[in-house]
C-alpha cells in the first residue's frame, strides 16, 4: 500500500465544534474550548501518524461575517488558507444552529476550493432523527450523500468515520511532518493557550475578547518546567477584574493553569503569570504581529 499524506482542514461557524472534534480526532489537546465564539484564533494543526498515512487536521476560527477589528481579518486569514491549501476540506455544523445560513458559506466555499468536500452534522445528540435527515437532503447538492456525516464530536459518534473517509482522498505523498509529532506548534503556544482557555471559561463579556497570553519563558529543568506568562488586556478597568479582589481572580487562573499544563506535559510546572495593559491591541498591526498574528 502506498503511504498517503495530506491536509483535511476543518472550518465552519464559530461554536460548530471544530476544536473539540480535532482535539478527540488526534486524541490530544491541542485547541482550546469554551462555549463562547470565537475563542480559536489561530490556525493549529494535529497530526494522526499511521505506518500507512499522514494525516494532518487544521483547527481555525470561525467564520465570522462582519469583522470589527484587525484581529478578526487576521483571524479569517487563516481561514483562507485553509480553503487554499486543502486536499480535504471539512465545513462542520451545528446540526441545532437555525440561525446559521451554512448553505450560502458551503456556496462561496465552493467557487474558491473544487477538491473533496465532507459535511459534518455535528451535535446529533442533541437533535431529531428527522431533522438529521432533512439536513442529509438539503446539503446533498453541494457534495455526495456518502459525504455527509452525522457526527458528536463530544461522544466520538463517527469519528472513526470521518478518518476513513479522509483517508480515501488523500493523495499518495511523504509525510509532511515527523511520525512523532502531533501539531505544528509549540509547548510555549500550548502553554499560552492553556492561560487564555482559563479566561474564557471564567469570564464573561467583553473581557475574554479583550485579552491575549505571551508565555515570556519556558525553561526545563529536570524535574520541573517553569513558566512565565503575561496577560494583555486593553484598559486598566479590565487588568483589575483579570486580577480580582486580593489577586484571588489571578490566583485561580494560574492554579488551574498549571495542573492542567502539569497534566499536559507529564511534570511539575512552576507558573509565573503577570498582568499588562496593551491598549486597543486588538486594533494595532504592530501589536497583532508580536502575538503571532500575520496582516
Amino acid at each position: 500500500m502506498s503511504f498517503k499524506s495530506g491536509f483535511v482542514n476543518i472550518i465552519g461557524l464559530p461554536n460548530a465544534g471544530k476544536s473539540t472534534l480535532i482535539n478527540k480526532l488526534i486524541q490530544e489537546k491541542v485547541s482550546i474550548i469554551s462555549p463562547k465564539v470565537q475563542t480559536t484564533r489561530h490556525r493549529i494543526l494535529g497530526i494522526i501518524n499511521d505506518p500507512n498515512f499522514q494525516m494532518i487536521f487544521s483547527d481555525t476560527p470561525g467564520i465570522i461575517n462582519d469583522p470589527k477589528y484587525p484581529l478578526h481579518n487576521a483571524m479569517m486569514k487563516f481561514v483562507n488558507e485553509a480553503i487554499a491549501d486543502a486536499d480535504v476540506m471539512v465545513y462542520i455544523i451545528d446540526i441545532n444552529d437555525w440561525r446559521a445560513d451554512n448553505r450560502t458559506l458551503i456556496e462561496d466555499i465552493k467557487k474558491k476550493y473544487h477538491g473533496p468536500l465532507l459535511i459534518l452534522l455535528n451535535k446529533i445528540d442533541l437533535s431529531t432523527q428527522e431533522r438529521v435527515e432533512k439536513q442529509i437532503e438539503i446539503f446533498s447538492a453541494y457534495t455526495p450523500v456518502d459525504n455527509i456525516l452525522p457526527i458528536s464530536a463530544s461522544n466520538d459518534f463517527n469519528l472513526e468515520l470521518i478518518k476513513n473517509k479522509a483517508l480515501e482522498y488523500l493523495p499518495e505523498h511523504p509525510g509532511y511532518y515527523p511520525d512523532d509529532q502531533f501539531t505544528d506548534k509549540t509547548e510555549r503556544f500550548l502553554a499560552a493557550e492553556v492561560i487564555r482557555g482559563k479566561i474564557f471559561n471564567y469570564f464573561r463579556q467583553e473581557i475574554p475578547y479583550a485579552t491575549e497570553v505571551a508565555v515570556t519563558e519556558f525553561k526545563e529543568e529536570e524535574n520541573i518546567i517553569r513558566i512565565a506568562a503575561e496577560i494583555f488586556v486593553e484598559r486598566l478597568s479590565q487588568k483589575g477584574i483579570i486580577i480580582g479582589r486580593g489577586g484571588e481572580a489571578l490566583k485561580r487562573i494560574a492554579t488551574d493553569a498549571r495542573l492542567e499544563l502539569e497534566e499536559n506535559l507529564k511534570k511539575k510546572v512552576f507558573l509565573e503569570v503577570f498582568v499588562k495593559v496593551k491598549e486597543d491591541w486588538r486594533s494595532k498591526t504592530n501589536n497583532l504581529r508580536q502575538f503571532g498574528f500575520e496582516l
